[in-house]
């Protein structure tokens, strides 16, 4: 079918930015135009959305430390962005999207000289991965995707401009501090005082700071340290701290002020408000006219976490077919689309409970998006515009302007489907598929994405429950993926057409026997007319 964004076995980075698959433009409509606000974590408040530029936007997302394999937690805020971002150019504007990456830090370092690495050989690695991460869940490429190395120049200016202004002092073992105390409104971004402010995870305390508060711009090299990781500066060799790269990066790739500065929750204090005090301490002017922050992933209602035992990647979620010491790997698109699904059917503030249950319901959920591409095959989208003054494309629009709440989108999506499936209308799903198709869902064809097994679907975790029951008991049983694939998709069509044959000798009997024994292998039957019977993983 020719109306999917995303062919099968296509690569979703070739993926046209602007929806070209449907050529989808906002038609303004000044009677009925709602327009964009967007809640400023900084204000606190929600407000129309102006740009500094009429009709551009400059958009700097504060990117991945590539020492590891991308969590949940990264999948939440990489997946948020990339609907944001989705949604402002439908609008209309000119956006160009920043998102750096950190490739020289502590964990990098210290990663690199456990495994004996090279750093650049680790981040190199790590980078391909989070793309790959990336390519799983439909996220497009950000426009820029500067790497923090690349822009240490930079980093030694802005820092010598804060020592000069009185902003920063070097202490007595070599690091360069910025001094918190000297900046009017440090903890404006965090709504605390300094003295309610605690230093944050990335905030080390040295005996040789003025303030524990003050946090380091630039770490003197130490002697067991790699080679690579240190640069030459005014202040001895050593390397820049993890706040200053994104005061240097924004600057030098949107100037300033930003329309649009974002992150993930545990960014705000320190790291954003740390921003706040270099950026406006150097350059005098405003870093960023609204700050925005995602909500925070739990995992069963716990704060996901290595120690916790809680700890999730994205493609052992999505059930990653690949090598372990390979960065790429093959999704299983359908666990794949379940998690953007699950990620963007909340509001992108709102914290989010990772558990089977939850996972379960967005798994049936999306299940019955595609059962109605599958049952009401979308019109052909000839038409180059969607009419957002009226209906459902109206309510999805006012959803989506409001804070990019994508909670009232999918319900929309859900309102189209019961209307599709109610009335046979092929309209109202060529409008769902091109509505969600905007947010990044509903990419693949419903065969392709019903011929996978997923672990999320209820008789999955069930099956998964019972096996670590039985294995408590010293049964370890066989593995679960390998049981919901027991049968292979030429297995399948040949169970299909023994049912058949067998209805066509009138031996009902036989054709019941091989429905339910496909049925226990997890296989739906649905029969259509004409005699042709279709078949998709329960």
């Amino acid at each position: 079918m020719g109306y999917f964004l995303r062919p099968m076995g296509s690569h979703p980075r070739l993926v046209d930015l602007c929806l070209v698959a449907y050529s989808l433009k906002l038609i303004h409509h000044p009677l009925t135009l709602t327009m964009l606000h967007i809640y400023n974590s900084l204000s606190r408040t929600k407000r129309p959305f102006k740009p500094v530029r009429a009709g551009e936007v400059g958009m700097y997302v504060c990117g991945m430390t590539v020492y590891d394999y991308c969590h949940l937690g990264h999948a939440r805020m990489l997946v948020s962005f990339d609907v944001i971002a989705r949604w402002l150019r439908a609008s209309g504007y000119k956006l160009t999207y920043v998102r750096n990456i950190t490739d020289v830090d502590d964990k990098i370092i210290r990663r690199a000289v456990q495994t004996g690495q090279k750093i650049s050989d680790v981040t190199g690695f790590f980078i391909d991965a989070m793309h790959a991460d990336e390519r799983a869940l439909d996220v497009l490429p950000p426009d820029l995707e500067p790497r923090a190395t690349g822009y240490v120049p930079q980093m030694l200016q802005i820092i010598e401009t804060l020592q000069q202004k009185d902003l920063a002092y070097q202490a007595e073992d070599g690091d360069v501090n910025f001094a918190v105390r000297q900046f009017p409104g440090y903890g404006k971004l965090s709504g605390k005082s300094l003295d309610e402010l605690r230093a944050g995870d990335r905030v080390a305390v040295s005996t040789a700071k003025r303030d524990p508060l003050d946090f380091v711009l630039w770490k003197a090299a130490k002697d067991d340290e790699p080679a690579e990781s240190r640069w030459e500066s005014p202040f001895g060799p050593g390397r820049p701290g993890w706040h200053i790269e994104c005061s240097a990066m924004s600057q030098a790739m949107l100037k300033l002020p930003l329309d649009i500065h974002g992150g993930g929750p545990d960014l705000k204090f320190p790291h954003h408000e740390n921003e706040i005090a270099q950026s406006e301490g150097a350059f005098g002017t405003t870093l960023a006219n609204t700050w925005m922050h995602c909500g925070s992933l739990m995992v069963d209602a716990e704060k996901m976490s290595k120690s916790l035992g809680n700890f999730k990647t994205i493609r052992d979620t999505v059930g990653g077919q690949g090598q372990p010491d390979q960065a790429d790997y093959r999704a299983n698109v359908r666990e794949a689309q379940m998690l953007r699904f699950f990620i963007v059917r909340n509001h992108y503030r709102s914290a989010q409970n990772y558990t089977p249950d939850n996972l379960a319901d967005a798994q049936a959920s999306l299940d019955r998006l595609y059962l109605t591409l599958q049952a009401v095959p979308p019109a052909p989208t000839t038409q180059t515009q969607v009419d957002w003054a009226t209906g459902a494309a109206a309510q999805f629009k006012a959803a989506m302007d409001d804070d990019f709440n994508t909670a009232g989108a999918v319900a929309v999506l859900f309102e189209l489907s019961t209307a599709a499936n109610r009335d046979q209308d092929a309209a109202a799903s060529g409008l769902m598929l091109a509505l969600g198709q905007m947010i990044g869902l509903l990419t693949v064809s419903p065969h392709e994405y019903f011929k996978q097994p997923s672990r999320y679907t209820q008789r999955a975790i069930e099956a998964a429950e019972k096996k670590q029951q039985a294995a408590k008991q010293g049964d370890t049983g066989a593995d679960l993926t390998a049981e919901l694939t027991a049968l292979n998709d030429e297995q399948i069509q040949e169970q299909v057409q023994a049912r058949t044959d067998a209805k066509k000798q009138k031996n009902f009997q036989r054709a019941d026997q091989i429905r339910e024994a496909l049925a226990a292998a997890g296989v739906v039957l649905e029969d259509k007319p004409g005699g042709v019977t279709q078949w998709r993983r329960g």
